[in-house]
């Protein structure tokens, strides 16, 4: 994928493309950059092939299969994926980037939805309400929803507002100290620092 990139940023990408019409300084340049980056053992193992795309072809065919050694585990650290597993919210965070930049790059597209409602699941039990009015919030991204911002707060104080309106007159001083805890704050209940 970075070659791709690589090669698309030096105007080099069609030369990787079947029946393209890449002049002969493209393909040669672009097999200079090829050579350049890979494995000595491959270099001289394809040293024959003067075609950039028969020798991006050759490698597809002979790397193509990681893919199916690397889903199934991409799939098996999804399902297994869990806050509590994480002593930070960063480490959680970076191993949901990793495993969904694992599934997608296997073709599985996984979306901000798909990360909240990964992320909402694995809710500990204790915590359904406080789950119930994360899923009501309607965060947009994964990113509003993992990083506690101003609109967390906002939604704390309104969900303070809402709970002083509803309680008796002479309970609102206890309604005073209630708050939604953030993301944060949960996972530091569960022994997981931010």
């Amino acid at each position: 994928m970075d070659v791709e990139m690589h090669l698309e940023s030096m105007d080099l990408g069609e030369t990787i493309v079947r029946g393209n019409n890449a002049t002969n300084q493209s393909r040669a340049k672009a097999m200079i950059f090829l050579r350049h980056h890979i494995n000595e053992g491959l270099k001289m193992e394809y040293l024959t092939v003067k075609n950039p795309h028969d020798w991006w072809n050759k490698l597809k065919e002979r790397y193509d299969h990681l893919k199916l050694i690397v889903l199934p585990k991409a799939r098996s650290n999804w399902h297994n994926l869990r806050l509590q597993d994480f002593k930070s919210v960063t480490k959680y965070n970076s191993a949901m980037f990793m495993i969904t930049s694992q599934l997608n790059l296997c073709g599985e597209n996984i979306t901000d939805g798909d990360m909240m409602e990964k992320t909402f699941s694995i809710f500990h039990a204790s915590n359904v309400i406080l789950q119930q009015q994360y899923r009501e919030r309607g965060f947009g991204t994964y990113s509003d929803l993992i990083v506690p911002a101003h609109p967390l707060k906002r939604m704390r104080y309104n969900l303070l507002i809402q709970a002083a309106e509803t309680t008796k007159a002479g309970e609102m001083a206890e309604a005073k100290d209630m708050t939604v805890p953030s993301l944060v704050e949960i996972m530091a209940k569960d022994h997981i620092s931010p």
